[in-house]
């Protein structure tokens, strides 16, 4: 196909060249602000930001361009075929067959998202700091407008926040502006059955396969449940005892497990797992963990775990047998060279490290090497109002920059603005 040849449905999508590979492309939306793409890697033309691939698009710029995945997808773009043209996805690679005859192939990496934002956050970058109850604050309780003990969180392309509503047994989900939920998970109690949760920590979503990943802490397993309209989950990981949560560009999963004092690494197709941090029984040695909650994984396939009895972060690079600590100091205290008691973790692409401190109410931004952190949103004590925590949890990125914490006692989702 040529570059801007129609290819879907939808008029507004266009045909695009990937660079590097003759008669390769992507049907993607062609109407992106120009100003929004950035030129690929210049060495080799690859794009390091998280969900990108290098396309030629010279309507805006001269050099190829990283275009967002996210507006490939068939709900933007619903193919159409052709007589040489066919294009399949696959988990975790999207195969796109093109002159079938020849019956050649190019595999495109396509990353699976993250919980951090797919643009480059300033190093000085700030936060609103009266947050705003996007999940509504409305008190403990069973209603669609309620929470009861929030904990994971996740925010997708459009601003839609996943929500592991903890002692509702439920996921909920809601859109950017709503004023209430639905549950598009468990929801019937708690429970063990196939349509039932008990007590789910953490919730991802996998856009392959356009599922919610759980995990369903009270029954020890993580499942999968389909994101439109599931009725059950299935069970992927039996036996563990799951804390949080997150999956790689390859759509490889990380899972803590609380009980072993470790993470786990999940390749597709695996069902035991291969420890990448911890796993050396409970301790404070660089080597160990101590109560880990929640997990992160950069592009370069480094995890950042939330010790949370060691009172750190550790960063553990892929295949290290130990890890380096990335924020706190594992002493007691309030001072911002220490993070006492740490949840949600979430990391931008300049290796900054955010983390919910729950004792002290408090979201804390590690610069990198940083010997002491600085508070970009709460520390203003334990109440109610916007610019305050009862014990923050879970947190994200939207692709924006904004800035997400699920406000576990106070029962609700705030959303600090960039500035």
């Amino acid at each position: 196909m040529s570059q801007y040849d129609w290819c879907s449905s939808n008029t507004a999508c266009a045909y695009f060249h990937i660079d590097g590979v003759a008669d390769h492309g992507i049907c993607g939306f062609e109407d992106i602000p120009c100003s929004e793409l950035t030129s690929c890697e210049s060495k080799n033309n690859r794009c390091y930001e998280f969900e990108h691939i290098c396309v030629h698009h010279p309507r805006c710029h001269n050099l190829p361009v990283c275009y967002p995945v996210s507006m490939i997808s068939q709900q933007i773009c619903p193919p159409v075929t052709t007589p040489n043209v066919t294009i399949t996805t696959a988990m975790p690679i999207s195969t796109i067959t093109i002159a079938k005859d020849t019956n050649q192939e190019f595999a495109c990496f396509i990353p699976v998202p993250l919980r951090t934002s797919a643009t480059f956050i300033p190093s000085n970058a700030t936060w609103i700091q009266n947050g705003i109850s996007v999940a509504r604050g409305n008190g403990r309780g069973t209603e669609i407008n309620q929470f009861a003990y929030p904990l994971g969180i996740y925010v997708d392309d459009v601003q839609t926040v996943y929500v592991a509503d903890q002692y509702n047994d439920r996921i909920v989900e809601w859109k950017y502006g709503a004023t209430s939920g639905k549950v598009v998970a468990g929801g019937n109690e708690g429970g063990n059955e196939t349509h039932q949760l008990n007590k789910p920590y953490d919730v991802i979503v996998d856009k392959v396969r356009d599922s919610l990943i759980i995990c369903d802490h009270g029954n020890r397993r993580v499942v999968r449940w389909p994101r439109q309209n599931g009725k059950y989950g299935e069970t992927i990981i039996s036996n563990i005892s799951c804390f949080g949560l997150t999956m790689d560009q390859n759509g490889f999963l990380y899972v803590v497990d609380t009980e072993q004092h470790g993470v786990r690494r999940y390749e597709t197709g695996d069902n035991e797992g291969t420890i990448v941090a911890g796993g050396n029984g409970k301790g404070n040695y660089l080597d160990q963990l101590s109560n880990p909650s929640h997990v992160f994984v950069d592009q370069y396939h480094s995890v950042y775990v939330s010790d949370y009895s060691n009172l750190r972060v550790t960063k553990w690079e892929e295949g290290a047998k130990q890890g380096i600590l990335a924020a706190g100091s594992q002493d007691e205290g309030s001072t911002l060279m220490q993070v006492f008691y740490p949840e949600g973790v979430v990391v931008d692409q300049s290796g900054t490290v955010y983390v919910s401190d729950r004792m002290f109410n408090r979201i804390i931004r590690w610069q990198k090497g940083a010997t002491e952190g600085s508070i970009v949103a709460g520390g203003n004590g334990e109440e109610k109002q916007a610019n305050k925590f009862d014990e923050p949890m879970g947190l994200s990125f939207d692709r924006q920059g904004n800035l997400y914490a699920s406000d576990w006692r106070n029962h609700r989702v705030q959303k600090f603005n960039i500035v």
